[in-house]
């Protein structure tokens, strides 16, 4: 071990009496001591003494330093060192994994070994992101996430602090690089994909990029609330669960850990996954009745051998929780209505165990059954799925509905109107259309010719112009999740030869969206959807009529109060929407800044679709990207909006409206005035426009 060896063998000195019998203690029963500073290797972003316990003296029976004096009972209590200060055990971090792919079968798929982490069924040993990782270098193809040669270094920008303990701003981060990073996988994977035919797991490369680089925080476990998780928020894949600490376990449907260390003494249950895969009974919105882990009582193998549940691991921490009365984080699984094939995962807040008892399953064997109750006086979550579920199916109706569809079947899917604060049943009169009207030719940009494809454009053609438009890359992923943001997004346009169904045209297909217009208490009318919208997923254009320069400065002097004008001449706050250099071997998107060709302003007062209301955040969930498409052999160029971040139903949709660069900006009166940010955000400016 010295030396810096990579060996965990030390051998004994010539007078080294082998024939002593000595009391040896299982490591996990020691307190290491780590050198100094100048002894130890050091590492960017690891303790001062590397990921593994090399570099330091060798402990007893082995030898000690000498100023290190240890009590001859292990178990008793250890003397001040006068020498390097001792550290926990949980500093034995296993070696940093490349990728997803590295995490020992018995981890926790989070770079090193918890034995207070709590599972609820044993581990497969080949997860799906392992088999491609054996694939590729079968193949002799090498993974193009590593071995490009890029050179870029990972630099974390998270202390050891955030780490361990998080907040809002910490937890959106972390969500953000990994969804980032997993749509850059998935467009990769795009493009292997119609070669192969095989599908791989993004989300699992991801997953364990993120964690094994310690892209992530909230890792002191604990129980109750988790800094920066609030109730209501949704998740797409529980890896992303995983990341910010609201629930460990990456398959294990309970989570939990014990008080001090001994993973088989009074275990308490931290947090829960009700996802169908058990027989829960989950329709009442501050009820659930959980059913236990283990016995193969629910699988869907018949030749499966099923047996009675046994009162360990999982089960053992929920009895123990109903007795110490500690809260229990519960994650509710549902369907996306988006996509059937989707499942979107629920933080329904805390709960209690309230009573527990065992009955006969449906394949004959025992199982254990938790009664919880959500704790009272928190945000409702899961009870406005179901709300909008009954919406939906027509059990009841909308409280507070002016409007089923106030877009008259312009749009695939109704638009309602909805107003539960005052009695105004009307807006201000404007014509409903769903896309740009130019009112003057504006040939701004050299003539442009679509693609050539006689089907749907295909990721990976190297021969279509539209994708060699977009640096050669799909800008979406298979179902339709935008990748990252361009400077100028190319899009196949309605003389590309191309099908309509091509995936290229994911902002021309109009609303996709159950959204609802609804009376704010203090903005006048917002927007908002009754579907959960994924980060990337396409909202909506704003539409309008577009105008020149000219005819904005005679409303402006005209003193015409045009609430309703977009303005891409505007000065906007930059914003990061791509995962860390060096997370994987490339450069990522650095170049966030758009390149308009021109200057593009819309006016949405008379003519416009739901775009024009949505109102202005500081800190929105939502951002505009421009897209160019070719129509009669020329390019005209659209406003798109697609979201930031996951938002679950219900929640505001929110865009930064910009400041005005003019000379004007201060003034109180025309277009360009001043307007008093009423967002509420931590970061708010105090005013737009």
């Amino acid at each position: 071990m010295e030396g810096g060896s990579s060996q965990n063998f030390v051998p004994p000195s010539a007078g080294f009496d082998k024939s002593r019998v000595l009391d040896v203690r299982p490591l996990r029963s020691l307190m290491p001591v780590f050198p100094a500073a100048s002894q130890a290797p050091s590492f960017p972003g690891m303790p001062p003494f590397g990921n593994t316990p090399n570099g330091f003296p060798p402990f007893y029976p082995f030898g000690l330093p000498p100023s290190y004096q240890a009590s001859p009972d292990l178990n008793s209590e250890m003397r001040t060192p006068t020498g390097p200060m001792p550290a926990p055990i949980r500093s034995y971090r296993a070696p940093a994994s490349s990728g997803a792919d590295d995490f020992p079968e018995d981890s926790n798929g989070d770079g090193y070994f918890d034995p207070h982490v709590g599972s609820s069924s044993s581990r497969k040993k080949t997860t799906k992101a392992s088999s491609y990782r054996k694939k590729t270098k079968k193949n002799g193809d090498g993974d193009s996430l590593t071995n490009n040669g890029s050179g870029v270094t990972f630099v974390s920008v998270m202390s050891s602090f955030q780490i361990e303990d998080g907040n809002r701003e910490l937890v959106n981060y972390v969500l953000m690089n990994f969804d980032a990073l997993r749509r850059r996988i998935c467009q990769i994977e795009d493009n292997k994909e119609s070669k192969t035919g095989v599908i791989k797991r993004a989300d699992l490369k991801a997953g364990g990029i993120v964690m094994s680089k310690k892209v992530r925080t909230n890792m002191r476990r604990r129980v109750g609330v988790i800094p920066g998780v609030e109730i209501g928020d949704i998740f797409f894949f529980r890896m992303e669960m995983c990341a910010v600490g609201l629930h460990a376990p990456s398959m294990a449907g309970i989570d939990y850990m014990t008080g001090n260390g001994d993973g088989d003494k009074d275990p308490v249950a931290l947090s829960i996954v009700s996802s169908g895969g058990y027989d829960d009974e989950a329709e009442a919105s501050d009820v659930l009745i959980y059913s236990g882990q283990g016995g193969n009582s629910n699988s869907k193998d018949k030749d499966r051998e099923v047996a009675d549940q046994k009162l360990e691991r999982g089960n053992l921490a929920l009895q123990r929780s109903l007795h110490h009365g500690n809260e229990v984080r519960v994650i509710r699984g549902v369907k996306d209505d988006v996509s059937s094939t989707i499942k979107i995962y629920v933080y329904d807040g805390l709960y209690k165990v309230h009573e527990s008892w065992t009955e006969r399953g449906k394949a004959g064997c025992n199982i254990f059954k938790y009664k919880l109750l959500r704790v009272p006086g928190q945000p409702p979550a899961f009870a406005v799925w179901q709300a909008i579920r009954k919406w939906k199916d027509g059990f009841s109706s909308r409280a507070g509905l002016v409007l089923q569809d106030l877009t008259s079947g312009t749009e695939p899917v109704p638009v309602s109107l909805v107003n539960e604060v005052d009695n105004e049943k009307a807006l201000v009169s404007f014509t409903y259309f769903p896309t740009l009207k130019y009112t003057k030719s504006f040939s701004l940009m050299p003539p442009s010719f679509g693609c050539n494809c006689r089907s749907a454009c295909q990721p990976g053609d190297t021969n279509c112009s539209c994708i060699q438009k977009n640096g050669g890359d799909f800008p979406y992923t298979s179902n339709g999740i935008l990748v990252s943001r361009k400077q100028l997004l190319h899009e196949c346009g309605p003389t590309c030869p191309c099908t309509p169904n091509c995936k290229n045209r994911v902002s021309q297909t109009g609303v996709k969206l159950r959204l609802e217009v609804f009376k704010t208490k203090d903005r006048g009318w917002g927007l908002r959807s009754w579907d959960s919208i994924r980060a990337g997923a396409f909202i909506c254009e704003y539409a309008g009529e577009v105008i020149d320069e000219a005819k904005l400065k005679q409303k402006e002097e005209g003193g015409e109060n045009d609430e309703y004008i977009f303005d891409t001449g505007r000065d906007y706050e930059s914003f990061k929407w791509s995962y860390e250099p060096g997370l994987i071997e490339e450069s990522p998107n650095d170049v966030e800044e758009y390149n308009i060709p021109y200057r593009l302003i819309i006016s949405a007062k008379n003519v416009g679709n739901v775009g024009r209301f949505i109102n202005h955040s500081c800190s929105p969930n939502v951002f505009w990207q421009p897209v160019v498409y070719e129509h009669n052999n020329q390019s005209f160029v659209h406003i798109a909006f697609y979201a930031i971040r996951h938002v679950p139903p219900m929640t505001e949709l929110t865009y930064d409206y910009g400041s005005s660069s003019s000379n004007e900006a201060g003034s109180n009166s025309g277009p360009n005035r001043k307007n008093k940010c009423l967002c509420g955000s931590s970061k708010c400016r105090g005013y737009f426009g």
